[in-house]
Formats: C-alpha cells, structure tokens, sequence
C-alpha cells in the first residue's frame, strides 16, 4: 500500500516515539485563515451554539482600572440555556465526559448550568508571532519529551498531531509573563460537608520563556517558570516559603523546590513536590500533578490523542468571584460546589489519554484529559484508580484578564469521588482577582525566586 510521504513520516515518528513531524506549508497557511493564529478552529458550529471567533473581549463598562484584580462580571445579565441534571443527562451525554456524568449519578443535587458560549481567550501580537515561528520550526526530541528544533514563547504546536504535542501546549501555555496575587486560598470539604481552609498564601509566578521583550528562542536548560508561595495561613503553615523551578528540559533538569520552615529558620531543598504526591494544599485530596488540571513532567505516561470534540466545561467562571452571589458561605455546598455558581459552555476540545508507562508508577494510571481549543491549560481531567473506576475529577475555573491580554487558568477544582470530599485550590476570594504585572520590567527578578531569598525573607 503506498503512503502520501506526509503520512508515512508522521506513522514512523509515532511508531518510534523518537520526535513529532513537521507541519506541511499548506498546513501552515490555515493559520490565521481557517484556524486562528494558535490552532483552534476559526469558524462556528453548525448550529451556531460555539461561534465564530472575533477576536476575545473587551472590559464591560463596569470595570474600573483602578480596582485591577476586581474583574466584573461581563455577563452576568445572562440566564442558562438549560441544565443537566441526572434525569435529562442521556440527552446530552456525547458532550459530557465520564467524569462529569459519574458527578451527576453520584450526587443529587450536582447539575449543569449551560450558558451561551463566549469565546474570549485573547493573546499579544508577540505571542501570535511566536506560535507562526513554532508552526514550521518547533519539534519534540526523545520520545516526545522535549522541545527541539526551534521554539519561542507561544503555542509550541498550533496544529497539534500527537497527545504529546498537546500536553506540551498545555505546558508552555500563555497566561501572562508575570503574575501574582497578594491572596490566595485553598479549601477543603469533607464528606460531611465541613470546611477547612488548606492554605492561605500570596502567589507569584514568572515564566521567562514569554518575556515580551525577549527575542530568542527557547534553550532547552533554560527556566519555564518560576513560582513562589508564601503561607500566611492556616496557623501551622503561616510563615513558611515554597519557590518551584521548572525546566523546559524536565527530563535532566526536572523541577527544583526549596522551603523555608520558620521553626527551623532554614531552607532546605523539597525534591517530592511533583507527580503524585500529595498537594501541599489539598488536605488529601489531589497530587501535585493534579495542579491545573496537570502540572509538571510528562515523563510516566504515554498519550494518545483521541480527536477534537465538542464538550460542556466550566469556562468565563466570573460568577465564582461575585461576593453577593458566591461568597464563601454560598458556594461551599457538600461534595461540589453551588451549581449556582458555576457557569458551563459548549467549547471544542482535544481530547488526550494518558496511560502509564510499564515500569512507572503513579497513583493514576490512566488519565483522559479534555482541553480547551482556545487556551491550552483550561479544561479537565479524568483520574481513574486501579480498578479502572474514577478516582478523582479536576476542573479548571478560568476567567480571562479582559482589561488587557491573557488568562487565569490557575484556579481549579479536585473531587474525590470515592469519599465525596473536594478541594478548591489556589483561587482567589469572591471580590478579587489574579492581576498581571504591567509593565513587564516590574517582573520579580530570578534572584527573588531563589532559595537564598526565602532565608532573608524568613520571618514568624
């Protein structure tokens, strides 16, 4: 049987699991015409229930510059289409993942609430440039773990072939060069309902690879991003520092991480903050990996891409951060969060499987990963345990920085279904936001990322 050269190219490299294939010219040209600038299909559906992309959105008229991390509501005059709930789910079950439909069998009062669909991810000009270079320079070296070729600060793989391209655009996803947030909260809910806040803390986080100003492409040992937490809470935890390093080679370079234990007045290196051990702030509940949907070094799984397809996801989750709405004491609910407070649209996402590599180990070993055509790191996971049932749901709660370019895909949600328990990490509380470092020059320098910095900093 004879093979167009194209898919006799892509066949090897899959079969070797050695490096990803280059995209075609004609592949390339869709950019910007058929596909957006990063990938995702340009055009609606059908029906006109996912629509056209033009261009992201815009701050509404409520929002005030001079409150930066308050983001109003943009649509918060709009009513759900319809909801799913246990009764009506068959009807709409090919657009839900298995985890979502396991929530709605397993909980009475969990539901869906589906609203018009908004497509507002929204990216720099340097960003878009950076990802029409990737298209025809961008590759992945030994066995699909690391870039090669030539790649600079955008979507590596704007045309993704393999599950691996499409975890590796999750990994080298744009949120904004610099962030942080002066106070951020993690909380857990027992089985019983109870509440418990996991960590308190101010987040900051750089990833130098999308420096604005930068004009050279990515070296392979270089830094992906840098992060810091500085707990202020809960009691036990107040006073202690985390910094996290991430390599773009995180096969030989992998993730550094310090913490500064104030009882101790020292520093000392924290080798286990990845894979599957447990998250500092999930009381329990959730890996480090489960960070974000998933967070760190692709190295123990193998990924299968499965297709592009059109789900319900939580996406703009504004509502999330309305105090009137969704304070504390209302979103909170047993085993889920309010319904009411969770808005769910129809997007087109790829749909990645990851299945653990013989010889590895990992408390999951099999993952179906679902994400946003849009932005890479928005989306969901499924996490099943041994027996091949769903361990654990993970759910991105995103909302975009209107008032300029970029997205908060930080926020996220972990269900443990076998006990009925969860945990809301690292969001926000209801009136306040993430906010961008603007300019880009007021960026953390690297020194204020290193473990020498958290022994000046150190106090109790």
């Amino acid at each position: 049987m004879n093979f167009p050269t194209r898919t006799l190219t892509l066949a090897i490299a899959l079969a070797s699991g050695a490096a990803s294939a280059a995209l075609t010219p004609e592949e390339i040209k869709q950019l910007g015409t058929t596909l957006t600038p990063w990938g995702a299909t340009k055009a609606g559906n059908a029906d006109g229930s996912i629509p056209e992309y033009k261009g992201g959105i815009e701050p509404p008229a409520s929002y005030d510059p001079k409150k930066p991390n308050f983001r109003p509501d943009p649509f918060a005059n709009e009513k759900p289409l319809f909801s799913i709930t246990a009764q009506n789910m068959s009807k709409y079950e090919d657009k839900l993942s298995a985890g979502t439909k396991e929530m709605l069998k397993k909980y009475p009062g969990y539901r869906i609430d589906v609203y018009p669909t908004h497509r507002t991810a929204k990216y720099p000009k340097y960003v878009l440039d950076n990802t029409a270079k990737n298209a025809a320079s961008c590759k992945l070296a030994d066995n699909l773990l690391q870039l090669s070729g030539t790649c600079f600060g955008g979507v590596p793989f704007p045309i993704p072939k393999t599950g691996s391209e499409v975890m590796w655009n999750r990994t080298m996803k744009y949120d904004q060069f610099a962030y942080y947030s002066p106070n951020q909260t993690s909380t857990l809910v027992d089985r019983s309902g109870r509440r418990v806040e996991t960590g308190a803390f101010a987040y900051w986080q750089t990833f130098p690879a999308m420096n604005p100003a930068r004009t050279e492409p990515i070296k392979a040992d270089e830094m992906l991003e840098y992060g810091r937490i500085d707990w202020t809470g809960p009691a036990r935890k107040a006073g202690e520092k985390l910094v996290m390093h991430d390599s773009v080679d995180m096969v030989n370079v992998g993730r550094r991480s310090w913490s500064y234990l104030p009882g101790q007045r020292r520093v000392k290196l924290s080798p286990d903050v990845a894979y599957d051990t447990p998250s500092p702030a999930g009381g329990g509940v959730g890996t480090v990996d489960d960070t974000q949907v998933f967070y760190g070094s692709q190295d123990r799984y193998d990924y299968k891409l499965v297709g592009k397809k059109e789900m319900y996801i939580p996406y703009n989750t504004f509502k999330l951060h309305d105090e009137k709405q969704c304070g504390t004491d209302q979103v909170f609910t047993p085993n889920h969060l309010n319904s009411d407070c969770v808005r769910w649209e129809l997007h087109r996402v790829w749909v990645v499987e990851a299945t653990l590599k013989p010889g590895m180990r990992h408390v999951y070993p099999k993952r179906t990963f679902y994400w946003d055509e849009d932005i890479p790191a928005v989306g969901m996971a499924d996490n099943y345990d041994d027996a091949g049932k769903i361990y654990r749901v993970t759910q991105t709660h995103y909302y975009p920085f209107y008032e300029t370019t970029g997205h908060n895909t930080h926020e996220f949600v972990v269900h443990d279904l076998t006990n009925g328990s969860y945990v809301r990490q690292a969001y926000t509380p209801a009136g306040g936001g993430m906010m961008e470092v603007t300019p880009a020059a007021e960026a953390k320098p690297a020194s204020y990322y290193e473990s020498s910095a958290l022994s000046r900093a150190g106090v109790r």
